[in-house]
């Protein structure tokens, strides 16, 4: 039997004795053989789907379900005894289906949890024991192992927990993952992998009801679930706090404030706790200090936060470094806010200026065109800074008065140098940056240029542009290939017989 075929005939040896198992309940060995043979590990991906197949059977058939009367001990006949073993088996096969979440194939983790959910949605749907009146049912029990496997602190679950946002789409899966995550977070120091799993994870999950109201457990109407969302902020507002106090990497870090500023931040009861955090932040560098400028910028805004020393930090921003990094369309727009008053210093937007036009020189080609539209917009807000065009004393690259290293803007002595970089960018050799550098020479517009919609493209768009302009220079064969010999009617084969 080649290795092809073996999988698929244990699979339908497993399916037969499922088959067999279902049809009379005098066959129990069928269903023993097929646990025993799961407990040993082989062949897992065809054992779980067969414990599926059983087990979502067993309770839609109610054969497990044992009617709990209050005061009343349950009674010893036969048929419950039957089902006490039948629930035992469960209990035990639904803890190890749970433990394939941290095998090492990716396709059995995937498996083991689209099963694990599926006998879960059935047993809300079928409960094993009474629930009283209620139309609504979700058993905790087995979601919460669930999402201990996904917060897993020895492997990286990102495949396993995009895969759980696929039931996080079912209101009820969404909002009790709220309500057990706070039982769940770790209250000492977890590691990095821990750590990345539950940023990931709480990236998935959002506040809000789903508009469609779907039920993964709805059985009868589901009119008795309600997704309220009062729980659910509360739930956030516990776990982050707990949250904050991880000691985090570099790489940890940046997911925590990533996770703030796109998910956690609108919803937090009291933002400006996160001050000093973001003021740190700060002074990480990279990405980290980017993101954290994004974070003060949304509480000096929506929290009227005072931060005074704002632009000495946003002036150090401006590193050769930025323009390796994929955020850096957010400091261009988060730059673009803060200088956006006509109310600054003249000596403070001139120091902007020149630091832009200094690291243009280095920058990469498209950038350079952001950079040179950004000093446009500046001096267009502040005419006193057109003496930069043209200045009289302003030095060249040898005599420049203005001070690169000087970490104090108002210091950097800008005001009296020139834009001698950006006459230097006219002689680039791509057409579109050399034309982008010669706004100087001209008036400028009368109205700012729009930074987002520059910002919006890439290098490869520059290079489309060229291209689709000289596309009709392309020449394309039609010849199907043949070897290496030449094309037919190639003027070659006149005096050659290759």
């Amino acid at each position: 039997m080649s290795h092809q075929e073996k999988p698929h005939k244990i699979s339908k040896q497993l399916r037969l004795k499922a088959q067999e198992f279902l049809s009379s309940r005098k066959n129990p060995n069928s269903l023993l053989d097929i646990v025993r043979h799961f407990e040993s590990g082989a062949d897992l991906s065809s054992c779980l789907l067969t414990l599926e197949l059983v087990f979502t059977n067993l309770l839609k058939d109610g054969s497990m379900y044992i009617e709990i009367v209050p005061l009343k001990p349950v009674e010893k006949n036969e048929a419950n005894q039957y089902k006490e073993w039948l629930k035992n088996i469960y209990e035990s096969c639904f803890d190890r289906i749970v433990e394939t979440l941290n095998h090492d194939s990716h396709k059995i983790q995937i498996q083991g949890l689209s099963t694990a959910m599926n006998i879960l949605s059935h047993e809300g749907k079928f409960p094993l024991e009474t629930k009283g009146s209620l139309d609504f049912y979700v058993p905790l029990n087995r979601v919460k192992p669930i999402l201990r496997k996904l917060l897993f602190n020895k492997h990286n679950n990102t495949e396993l927990i995009n895969k759980y946002t696929e039931y996080l789409l079912y209101n009820d899966i969404l909002f009790f993952t709220w309500k057990l995550l706070p039982s769940l977070t770790d209250k000492t120091n977890p590691n990095e992998t821990y750590i990345m799993n539950y940023l990931q994870l709480l990236e998935k999950l959002q506040l809000k009801q789903h508009p469609e109201n779907q039920l993964l457990c709805e059985h009868g109407n589901g009119e008795s679930f309600t997704f309220d969302e009062a729980v659910t902020t509360r739930a956030l507002n516990k776990i982050w706090h707990c949250v904050m106090l991880w000691e985090h990497t570099p790489r940890t870090h940046k997911q925590l404030l990533i996770v703030l500023l796109e998910r956690v931040l609108p919803h937090l009861e009291k933002p400006l706790l996160l001050t000093d955090f973001l003021m740190d932040s700060l002074d990480v560098g990279g990405p980290v200090s980017l993101l954290a400028l994004q974070g003060i910028f949304t509480m000096i805004k929506d929290h009227n936060l005072n931060y005074p020393n704002i632009f000495a930090k946003l002036y150090s921003m401006f590193e050769p470094e930025i323009f390796h990094t994929k955020y850096k369309a957010r400091l261009f727009y988060l730059s673009d806010w803060f200088l956006s008053s006509t109310h600054l210093p003249e000596n403070l937007v001139a120091a902007f200026v020149k630091r832009l036009a200094r690291l243009a020189l280095i920058a990469p080609s498209e950038d350079v065109i952001i950079i040179c539209m950004f000093i446009g917009n500046l001096i267009f807000r502040h005419p006193g800074l057109k003496c930069l065009l043209n200045h009289p004393t302003g030095g060249s690259a040898s005599t420049d008065p203005y001070i690169m290293e000087e970490r104090d803007p108002i210091k950097s002595n800008a005001i009296n140098s020139s834009l001698w970089e950006i006459q230097t960018l006219q002689q680039h050799a791509l057409p579109n940056v050399a034309t982008a550098a010669r706004f100087i020479n001209s008036p400028l517009p009368t109205v700012e240029w729009d930074l987002g919609q520059v910002l919006d493209s890439t290098g490869d768009d520059i290079f489309d542009k060229e291209l689709k302009k000289h596309s009709k220079f392309i020449a394309l064969a039609f010849d199907k290939p043949n070897g290496g010999a030449l094309l037919k009617n190639e003027k070659l084969l006149q005096y050659w017989n290759i």
